[in-house]
This record gives C-alpha cells, sequence and structure tokens, in this order.
C-alpha cells in the first residue's frame, strides 16, 4: 500500500538543497538563468547508482546553457563505499554523501533524488546485484520520480553490461529502462496515481563514455558539445564541473576544473530516438502548449531584466503569475509556480529567518525564537500574518526597503514532535538492501521538510504568497561567521556506551560503562538501567537519584552469563527507565566543515567480542591512511597505539636522518599502515626506507590495502608485487589456507576456516596479482565462477623482521565485532613475537 506522509508537499519535489534554513534572495545572474529555465518546458533526469557516478559537466551544460531543469537521481546514498575524512560507514557514511551531493548540487543547479536502495558494497554484475535489491521496490521508486518530477529525457551513466564496472551500476540501467516503460502505465503501481498522474518520457539514453581503457563512444552516436565558457559564471561548464565533483570530499573525488568545450556521447536505449539533439520531438515552449501569452510575457521579462536592479522585473512577474495560476494543467501549474515564486522572492530581495540560540531542544520545551524579515524593494512587500507552530499572528505590516524587522517570539515545541533525524534512518532497513521509510511520499527526496516552520504570509502587489522558515539555531562562529542550521530535536535522555566495542575475557566478569546525557531541566527522581542480549537481562543498575547532569553508570555481566552465550558476537542493548519513561538511543552527530551538523540516532547498543582473542604485542606503531577504527580496536584490546608522524623518522634536532629514529621505531612489536596509507600520507615516500631498516632489523611490518590512484610511491614492498582492482565481494566466500601450519596462522591464535565465517559486506578489494618470488600468499578465494585468486595476503621475510601486506577488510570487519578477523589480524601483528 502506498502510504501518504501526514506533512509533505506532494506536488513537487524540494530544490536541491533541501530544507534550507534561511530564505534568502539569488544572486541576479542566478535570477536570470532562472528565468530562461521557466521559458523551457522538457526536463532531463540523469540516472546513475551512487554519489559520485554523475557527470557534472553535463548536468552544468544542461541547467546554465541549454536552461534545462535537470535532476540527477542516484539509486542509492553510497552507503557502501570507503570514507577518506574519518570513520563512519554505512548508514553515516550515507548521510555524509547525500549532503555532499546536495552542496554539490547548489553549485551546478541540479536537483537531486534518491531511491530506498541501499548500497551493499561492491558487485560485480546485475545477478549478485539483485540478489540484494529487490527489482520491482526498487522500479516502483523510479517510476514514482519519473512521475513526480516528469521528465521527458531520461539518460542512463551506464549501460546494464559488464562494461558498467560494477553490478550496482549496470542494474542502475536495468532499473531505468523498466521504469521508462512503466511511468506511463496505468496499471503499473496504481497505488501512486492517488498522488501523481502517470507520465511517459520521450526517450532513455546512454551517456557513453571513455573510463581509462574502456571505450564505448562512437561517432555514429549523437554528439553534443559542451564545457562552453559562461560569462555570467566566469568560467565554463567544465570548470564548475570540476568544482561541484570535488565536494564529494568522503571519496576523495577531487575532480579538475578544465577549460574548453569536449563532445559528449549518446546511444539510443528506449523510446522514440534522437536524431540530431536530446531534445528531438518534444514540446519546449509555451507557445507550442496554446499559451503564446505566456512565452510573449518571459521574452519581454527576459529581453528587460536588470542586472543591477531585479525589482524592475516585478510587476511583469506578478502579472505572469497571474496566468499561470489560471492555468488547467494542474502538474504544470504547481511545477512553475514554485519556480516563479523563488523568482518573486528573490526579486524582492526577500530574507526571512526564524532562530534561537541553541542548537538542540527536546518535545515540550519553550524557546524564544527571533523572527528576522527583511525585503529590499521599493515595490509593497506586506507582512500579513505569521503563524508560529500552534498560533497565528496578524500584522499586515509593509516591510520597508533594506530595513530588517525583527520580531521575537516564545515557541513551544511541541509535545509530540518527533526526533531530528534523515527520514530513511527513522526506522529499521526492512532487509539489508532496502530503507524502510515511515511514509512512500517521501520517497525521492533527499531529505524531509522540517514539520516545525514558521509560516509567513506575504502579500506583493496583490498577489499572496506563504513562506516557510524552518526554526533554525543561530550562532556566531569566530573562525566561520554567522552559522544558521537546523534546530536538532533530542530526546530528554541520551545513552551511549563508553567504548564502541568489548572484548570479554574467557572466565573474568566484563566490566562496562554508560554514559547518560541528560538534555532536560526536568529532575528525574529515579532511574533504571537493565542490559539485554535477545530480551533477557544480563545486568544492569539501579538510581536512587539523579541529580539533573550527566553521569556515568559502571555495570558488570557475570562471566557465567556470557559463557551461556552461544556466540562469538553478543550485542547487548541498554535501556533506561526514568521515572516509568524507557529511554533507548543514542545520538550520532557528524561535523565536518563542509557540511551542516548531521544528526541521527541509533539503539544505545554495543558489540561485545566473545572469544579466545590472544595478542603477543603490546606497543604499535600506525600510520594513518584514510579513516578506519583498527587504532580504536586495537587500544581497545590492550594494546598501546601511537601515531607516527615525520619525527619519529628523523630523529635529529635539524631534521636529518640519524640512529635515533631507527631506535625509535625498534621499540615497536609491530608497526602498522593504515588502510590506503599510500594514497593518503605524502610523506610516507621518504618514511619507506626508514620502515624497510626497521623490517629489516628485525621489526614487522603490516601494510593494509591501497589503490594505484594518486599513490605515492611505486614499490611498497621490500620485494616487488603489483596490485589491481581485483577483490573477492562475497563476504561469505569459502577460504582455502594454503599452509595451515604457517606461523603467522597458528600464533597466538589458531586460524582455521571458523574465522572466516560471519564477515560483512567483503573478504577484501585491490588484491596483489603479481608478486616476487620472496611473497607467500596464505589463503586462496573468490567469487562465484571466478578464478581463485592468491593475493589477499602475502607475507615475507626481509632480514631479520617480516612484512604483510593484506587488503582484506579489516577495516570493516574489527568494528563489526568479528571474532575470527580480530584473531587473524592479531596474529599479522605478532608475527615477530612467535
Amino acid at each position: 500500500m502506498f502510504k501518504k506522509v501526514i506533512i509533505v508537499l506532494i506536488l513537487g519535489f524540494y530544490p536541491a538543497s533541501g530544507s534550507a534554513q534561511q530564505v534568502r534572495p539569488s544572486k541576479s545572474s542566478d535570477i536570470y538563468r532562472d528565468l530562461k529555465t521557466l521559458k523551457h518546458l522538457p526536463k532531463v533526469l540523469y540516472l546513475a547508482a551512487h554519489p559520485d557516478d554523475e557527470n557534472t559537466g553535463l548536468l552544468s551544460w544542461l541547467i546554465n546553457d541549454q536552461n534545462v531543469e535537470t535532476g540527477y537521481l542516484s539509486l542509492t546514498r553510497g552507503d557502501g563505499g570507503q570514507n577518506l575524512l574519518g570513520t563512519e560507514q554505512g548508514a553515516a557514511l550515507g548521510l555524509i554523501r547525500t549532503h555532499e551531493l546536495l552542496e554539490a548540487r547548489k553549485l551546478d543547479g541540479a536537483q537531486q533524488f534518491f531511491t530506498r536502495a541501499i548500497d551493499f558494497g561492491f558487485s560485480k554484475n546485475t545477478t549478485d546485484t539483485f540478489k540484494q535489491w529487490d527489482a520491482d521496490s526498487i522500479t516502483a521508486d523510479v517510476v514514482w520520480v519519473i512521475r513526480q518530477f516528469r521528465p521527458d529525457v531520461i539518460i542512463c551513466r551506464f549501460p546494464p553490461t559488464s562494461a558498467a564496472g560494477h553490478g550496482q551500476h549496470a542494474a542502475s540501467a536495468v532499473i531505468a529502462e523498466k521504469a521508462f516503460k512503466l511511468a506511463g502505465d496505468k496499471t503499473a503501481f496504481p497505488d501512486q496515481l492517488k498522488y501523481v498522474n502517470a507520465w511517459q518520457p520521450k526517450r532513455v539514453l546512454w551517456n557513453t563514455f571513455r573510463f581509462g581503457a574502456v571505450n564505448t563512444t562512437a561517432e555514429n552516436q549523437l554528439k553534443v558539445t559542451v564545457g562552453q565558457y559562461d560569462a555570467q559564471l566566469g568560467m565554463g561548464y567544465g570548470e564548475l564541473a570540476g568544482l561541484s565533483r570535488s565536494l564529494h570530499k568522503s571519496q576523495g573525488a577531487g575532480t579538475q576544473s578544465v577549460a574548453g568545450i569536449r563532445t559528449e556521447y549518446f546511444s539510443h536505449v528506449a523510446g522514440e530516438p534522437a536524431k540530431t539533439t536530446l531534445f528531438d520531438g518534444i514540446v519546449k515552449t509555451w507557445t507550442t502548449r496554446g499559451h503564446a501569452d505566456i512565452d510573449q510575457s518571459l521574452d519581454k521579462i527576459i529581453s528587460d531584466f536588470s542586472f543591477n536592479d531585479p525589482e524592475r522585473s516585478l510587476p511583469a512577474l506578478l502579472a505572469l503569475r497571474k496566468k499561470i495560476m489560471a492555468l488547467q494543467d494542474a502538474d504544470l501549474k504547481s511545477d512553475k509556480i514554485k519556480s516563479l515564486d523563488r523568482i518573486i522572492l528573490s526579486c524582492a530581495g526577500f530574507m526571512g529567518e526564524a532562530v534561537t540560540g541553541q542548537a538542540e531542544a527536546i518535545a515540550g520545551d519553550h524557546l524564544n525564537f527571533r523572527l528576522n524579515v527583511i525585503s529590499r524593494a521599493t515595490h509593497p512587500v506586506v507582512l500579513e500574518n505569521v503563524k508560529w507552530l500552534n498560533q497565528s499572528e496578524s500584522f499586515n505590516r509593509k516591510l520597508s526597503r533594506d530595513s530588517l524587522i525583527t520580531i521575537d517570539h516564545k515557541i513551544q515545541i511541541p509535545a509530540d514532535a518527533a526526533l531530528t533525524e534523515p527520514y530513511w534512518l527513522a526506522k529499521p532497513a526492512t532487509n539489508a538492501a532496502t530503507f524502510s521509510v515511515p511514509s512512500d511520499t517521501l520517497i525521492g527526496l533527499p531529505e524531509a521538510e522540517s514539520p516545525l516552520n514558521v509560516l509567513l504570509g506575504l502579500r506583493i502587489g496583490s498577489e499572496k504568497f506563504e513562506v516557510q522558515l524552518p526554526l533554525s539555531f543561530k550562532k556566531l562562529d569566530p573562525v566561520r561567521g554567522d552559522v544558521v542550521e537546523a534546530l536538532r530535536i533530542v530526546p530528554a535522555l541520551e545513552l551511549k556506551f563508553t567504548q564502541p566495542l568489548y572484548l570479554a575475557k574467557e572466565n573474568e566478569d566484563l566490566h562496562l560503562s554508560l554514559n547518560v546525557k541528560i538534555n532536560s531541566d526536568k529532575q528525574f527522581n529515579k532511574g533504571i538501567l537493565d542490559l539485554t542480549y535477545k530480551g533477557e537481562r544480563l545486568g544492569g543498575s539501579e538510581l536512587k537519584s539523579i541529580n539533573g547532569k550527566d553521569f556515568t553508570v559502571d555495570c558488570i555481566i557475570p562471566k557465567n552469563k556470557l559463557a551461556a552465550i552461544n556466540s562469538t558476537r553478543v550485542q547487548l542493548d541498554a535501556d533506561f527507565v526514568a521515572d516509568g519513561v524507557p529511554y533507548h538511543k543514542k545520538q550520532v552527530l557528524i561535523q565536518y566543515p563542509h557540511l551542516p551538523s548531521l544528526q541521527y540516532f541509533a539503539p544505545a547498543a554495543v558489540t561485545v567480542m566473545k572469544g579466545d582473542i590472544q595478542a603477543k604485542v603490546k606497543k604499535v606503531g600506525y600510520i594513518e591512511g584514510a579513516g578506519d577504527f583498527v587504532p580504536e580496536f586495537l587500544r581497545i584490546a590492550g594494546i598501546q597505539v601511537e601515531v607516527l608522524k615525520d619525527e619519529d623518522f628523523y630523529g635529529n634536532p635539524d631534521g636529518s636522518a640519524g640512529n635515533s629514529s631507527r631506535n625509535k621505531l625498534s621499540q615497536y612489536d609491530a608497526i602498522v599502515l593504515g588502510i590506503r596509507a599510500n594514497n593518503t600520507e605524502k610523506k610516507l615516500g621518504r618514511w619507506m626506507p626508514f620502515l624497510w631498516s626497521y623490517v629489516k632489523d628485525g621489526g614487522n611490518l603490516v601494510m593494509q590495502y591501497n589503490t594505484n590512484q594518486d599513490a605515492t610511491v611505486d614499490q611498497l614492498g621490500m620485494y616487488n608485487f603489483s596490485i589491481a582492482n581485483k577483490r573477492v565481494t562475497e563476504e561469505n566466500s569459502a577460504v582455502t589456507i594454503l599452509n595451515p601450519n604457517h606461523k603467522l596462522l597458528n600464533d597466538p591464535n589458531r586460524i582455521t576456516a571458523e574465522d572466516f565465517k560471519g564477515w560483512v559486506q567483503e573478504r577484501g578489494a585491490y588484491f596483489p596479482v603479481q608478486w616476487d618470488g620472496a611473497y607467500e600468499p596464505l589463503f586462496e578465494m573468490h567469487d562465484t565462477g571466478e578464478e581463485p585468486l592468491r593475493g589477499s595476503t602475502l607475507y615475507a621475510r626481509y632480514g631479520k623482521g617480516n612484512f604483510i601486506y593484506t587488503p582484506l577488510a579489516f577495516f570493516r570487519q574489527l568494528p563489526a565485532g568479528n571474532v575470527g578477523a580480530a584473531r587473524l589480524f592479531l596474529n599479522f601483528l605478532s608475527a615477530q613475537k612467535n
């Protein structure tokens, strides 16, 4: 059943920026572009699988040169990828990448859409992909976006073949063609038709490409010249595309801004073929739709537009609004009136915000808000009324030109206000590859509109407008200046374990702690904390009084209760009942300089690794790569970890190399290189000789996976090996231990096939494919139907020490609490001790 959301504008999608915290006027050049786009009726939907799959150069050209309303539909939010910024994985990474896409769309001007599909990691073909994704439900999502956005042309980034290079890429093309054929069929997904009409695009095209050695372009394909210089932008569209794409910072997708024209190629997929342009046979103008008067009005508005004084266009724009409001075509009217209203507000120089001085609130709170509104127009703009959530107030106050009006008002947050979090994370996923959403009409939206808004009633001339201002937090940052973000609703009480993971030792009680954060001024009389496993209480604590301040609770899980659990991975759930009200959530707050503060809530739970996990090392040096959890895991395991810096390799005060650097490194039982260290640590080239000397003198060097992209050094090991994009994506694939008696597989932990059970997402990636005979491979593994790979771990003696290269995905397995992976990794670290 297609469920309707209670608060959602189902007549159209929001702009790419989502629920902006302020309404601000656009620059004159942007207003001018929007006017030209209002005149052009065609729409384009670009469709691919992941954030960063979009062709930003083509999007920039379509929007700024062709003045065609364009959207990018990414089937996933990039949850299964890797993170160059920090340790976030899974849902947290998907949230980061969602907002990086929104920041990119602010630059290139496209709209942004998503389906419910979860990026479960790399897949090699569509068969693998559709084992995870339900093709029908994802197709329904794409049909919904098509019917909402109403594109005339759909452009796929990838083909449905192996040339796509990724199973999810190819699947996006399969779904696109299927959705194209169903979107205009009234018998397909009929529940959607309660809210939208069927819509049939004219065609589907594949935007062919040259990616490395793969060239899918051909001279007999439809060709379009893009990248032209735009004086209003001060750059070419290829340069703008580079800036837009470089906002995918968590993926390290920094891209050159390339000046000059280039050719894009398109291959026909479905629908009516295009012979000369992307828009062959498509209704392009209002006149063709029978509204020549609207075309004429827009022509005059555009020709008379003043970049120095956009307000001059207001009378003509208001007259145009009356004409569009009179249209009989409800879909066309609702679509275009949104764009026109934004143009009118911008020409009036209108700004509005509703701000308070605190970032967080709980349901039922009373907060002091300040409403700031201003118009820069001499044309009369009247603030008729304000609705403060649950109260309305009449004003009928004319906004004097360039004079800020400030209105203070105390607002009560509704007692039933939902916690602030992304709509797709508010409920547990229906399965491993599909998000669960509270309402089907939210599908497609990058984020839901805030339900907490001040609603302004404005009158400009004789036309009335409603403007929503989300309740926001505003502060002055000494570095960033004004920071305006969404007011975040949080629970009165939050729980969070002091560690993200615990290791339970055999025959010992488990000691753990929780931080209890009090967000409310309310005094709690007493509280009861329960720690449960699958509903069974294993431990907890009772507090006779709570003084209203944050505090920590220490708990013990008896060893006999742990021993009775027949699992090596135990998830403990925490539930705190304060004065009869249960609390069981922890806040996940993500903050990076290029993004707004991002928040969601997860169950207050922790993983306990239960099993025989031994280590012989006490002190480890770590060279950081891209963000991963390994150093934190090692500290939890009781190992001292020191992050190595330049001075650790250059021991003399004058910066020259000396024996002291060798002595410094010799104190470590092992030195570990983080994931992709050769791609992210640009000092590695001058550190490598010291690391080789460390091994030669009896050290143990463990190197995790790297890629060939933007590599710092060409030779990673003391003996040569080369890596390629070879991987094992089936996390449950069979593993053959090549030498069961190898010391790395026997001390301090005896490694067997059991240790490869329960892995998540993948075995590993970027395996070595060729190596010097000095290396010994430890394992053989492969995905179904593929040739066996032996490059998952290479071991070599060098001098008195050991070198290990392992692209196995420990950075995923350790935070997931995989005991077998932990045992194997600690064996690698202990190589010089056995």
